[in-house]
């Protein structure tokens, strides 16, 4: 019983080891990257002089607090320092709405061309 109470010890350590090996994640590091992730949102949108309402409404898979915080951090590091907003680039859906509003019309001389049709007589 003692070599394999002593085996099972031994091998214990290095079998729970691999289990950050294998890439799986614990609970506490993923909170803490889902949090990074919202703080680095929002300090962008900040940055980007986009408000916290556009903020959320363009990340709703982020963690509102952490945009929030993110967003307030960076609005007090750029009141600290002076640094202006920069504008946000075009909405993509502007774009969009311009290509639609370009298509092609029909031509009217296509009409011109076909014969025109017989006069029915009503009786």
């Amino acid at each position: 019983m003692r070599p394999t109470v002593f085996a099972l010890l031994t091998l214990a350590p290095l079998w729970l080891a691999g289990c950050d090996l294998l890439g799986i994640e614990s609970a506490t590091v993923t909170a803490a990257r889902r949090e990074a992730e919202g703080k680095a949102i929002g300090a962008g949108c900040r940055h980007s002089a986009r408000s916290v309402e556009q903020c959320y409404a363009q990340n709703k898979r982020a963690d509102k607090a952490a945009v929030f915080v993110g967003w307030k951090e960076m609005s007090e590091y750029m009141a600290e320092n002076k640094i202006e907003a920069v504008p946000p680039p075009p909405e993509p859906v502007a774009a969009a709405a311009t290509t639609v509003a370009e298509a092609p019309a029909e031509e009217p001389e296509a009409d011109a061309k076909k014969p025109p049709k017989p006069a029915s007589k009503k009786q």
